[in-house]
């Protein structure tokens, strides 16, 4: 998937924050719109579950070419899953459904999708855009797109959510390295990562309990660990997915921070027999002294 980066999300900020609000548009567009085909050409929305979409859109849109134009800014965004239906609320603006009135999405909808995808966006200094002020959809009693995914505070599952930092497979260069970047972090675990489906647009993962290895438990309590680092897997899935590979299952050994409430993974190695470097510093691990507990 693409990199998520500011030279994007600059671009698709200010493009956002000189569109105007949807009311008056609404009234035009009845009046003016046409229904055409989505273009394959238009990866945000094609194959989004229906085949035509309004021109002029809901953000003003008045060309084919101009849509995908400004769609596509919003692929990188989708790349960090930040949240599942994500793709569903974009659409109903930029390829609103073709039916004999204007369908906005909900404005829970949009609650949701901004609760997870803003703090993506804020990683990079970009605030939510007025265009996409909640405030200006429909309340859920009305015709409007209503959510698809669970509710995120639904005690059954908690909503993926990616994180600012980037995360994918180190290659175990030398034993020495790898003994340093343990040290360096705050935490250092080998542990057995087992995909739960492959259906969904966010995979979920599970944490193999009986897989749990410490190598360094710093200010965490070894008996924590386990439900810590679930944790990370149910609201990082960006990290998780990178480091899965679309693999089912996997042993790696991660390390990284404590912050707060939540722990953050930093490295991450691949447990295979040909990442002879990592077998080496894990062996070695046990009797290391890292500079700070020298002397």
């Amino acid at each position: 998937p693409s990199r998520a980066g500011g030279p994007w999300l600059l671009g698709l900020m200010v493009r956002l924050l000189l569109w105007g609000s949807p009311g008056a548009w609404a009234s035009y567009l009845r009046r003016s719109s046409s229904c055409m085909p989505i273009p394959h050409r238009m990866a945000l929305c094609h194959d989004i579950g229906y085949s035509e979409m309004r021109i002029p859109n809901l953000l003003e849109h008045e060309t084919m070419t101009e849509v995908i134009q400004q769609s596509s800014s919003w692929l990188p965004l989708l790349a960090r899953e930040c949240h599942p239906d994500a793709r569903i609320f974009l659409c109903s603006l930029f390829a609103p459904i073709c039916l004999d009135r204007l369908i906005y999405p909900c404005r829970s909808l949009c609650e949701a999708v901004k609760r997870s995808c803003a703090p993506v966006m804020a990683c990079y200094g970009y605030p939510w855009p007025e265009i996409l002020n909640c405030n200006k959809f429909p309340a859920d009693h009305e015709l409007c797109i209503a959510a698809v995914s669970m509710d995120e505070n639904s005690s059954s599952r908690r909503m993926p959510r990616a994180s600012c930092k980037d995360c994918e497979l180190e290659e175990a260069s030398t034993a020495r390295e790898i003994l340093e970047s343990l040290c360096a972090n705050d935490f250092a675990v080998k542990i057995r990562i087992l995909r739960k489906n492959t259906t969904t647009t966010i995979s979920d993962f599970d944490l193999d309990p009986s897989r749990v290895e410490v190598l360094k438990h710093g200010p965490l309590l070894r008996t924590e660990i386990p439900s810590r680092l679930q944790q990370w897997l149910d609201i990082d899935a960006t990290c998780a997915h990178n480091i899965m590979r679309g693999t089912h299952a996997g042993v790696f050994v991660v390390s990284g921070e404590v912050q707060s409430d939540k722990v953050v993974v930093n490295k991450a190695y691949a447990w295979q027999k040909r990442n002879r470097n990592l077998h080496q510093a894990v062996r070695r691990w046990k009797h290391h002294r890292c500079p700070e507990q020298v002397g």
